[in-house]
């Protein structure tokens, strides 16, 4: 009776990580397809972003390594005929839109400050520097009569995440309560019964367990989670996002 040999993992394949289509979809993803998207992104924005595209499909291609369903030298064909992208656009307010594509096809889109360049690490900001829940007050300022939506929710809770530094939410703390107010909002129909962002936000450093001037990888951070979760890409004005990304703006200034 003849053994079976153990069953091939099959490779990540662009489709398994990627909403992409044809034969993009099927193709592993190789070594030098990460490193094409990576030169394009240090060029570009003079960094390879975490947990961007190309850090993606670098892990996705250092697993194809392992189980050899690609070699170091190996490049798909799709991206030696039709090479990778990396754009940027302006949509005003402060932040930028960065477009990843491969073969044309989209595979990642975020933003980015557009004017905030900030080099030194919160340890070193002036005392005076403002700090991500005080950048949250002034959004209940800006913007609290906006009901709350899930693009409110999402930059919220990247603010919290930010700004007590512990990877991961409070339970019941701010981010959780934008969140309720979220879902409860989407149940109402009348706006002047749905719960605005001044409701949530006007006593935010109470509300954080811990606080810290704001950065531009701060501003960063809170823009992907606020336009990721709106269909036309762009963060309110005076809204979470852009509070937090004018605040790291002030404190590269100071």
């Amino acid at each position: 009776m003849s053994q079976e040999q153990p069953q091939k993992p099959d490779p990540v394949k662009y489709g398994d990580v990627f909403d992409v289509s044809g034969k993009l979809a099927s193709q592993p993803i190789a070594p030098q397809d990460a490193a094409a998207l990576q030169s394009a992104e240090n060029i570009v924005l003079g960094q390879t972003p975490k947990g961007g595209p190309a850090a993606v499909m670098q892990s996705a291609a250092d697993l194809n390594k392992r189980i050899g369903a690609v070699s170091q030298g190996d490049m798909s064909d799709v991206i030696s005929d039709q090479g990778v992208t990396v754009a940027q656009a302006d949509f005003g307010g402060g932040f930028r839109v960065v477009t990843e594509a491969i073969g044309g096809q989209v595979v990642g889109q975020y933003g980015r400050p557009t004017d905030v360049k900030m080099t030194e690490p919160a340890s070193v900001l002036e005392a005076d520097a403002i700090t991500i829940g005080e950048a949250l007050e002034a959004t209940a300022l800006s913007a609290g009569d906006k009901p709350i939506d899930q693009s409110d929710a999402a930059a919220i809770q990247a603010a919290e995440v930010r700004a007590t530094g512990l990877g991961h939410l409070v339970p019941g703390g701010i981010g959780a309560e934008a969140q309720s107010a979220a879902v409860r909002n989407v149940q109402t129909a009348r706006d002047e019964d749905k719960i605005k962002l001044g409701d949530v936000l006007a006593d935010a450093t109470e509300k954080l367990i811990d606080d810290k001037p704001a950065t531009r990888e701060d501003a960063e951070g809170v823009i992907f989670a606020e336009i990721r979760n709106k269909p036309d890409m762009a963060t309110h004005p005076g809204g979470v996002a852009a509070s937090v990304a004018a605040a790291a703006r002030l404190n590269q200034e100071k």
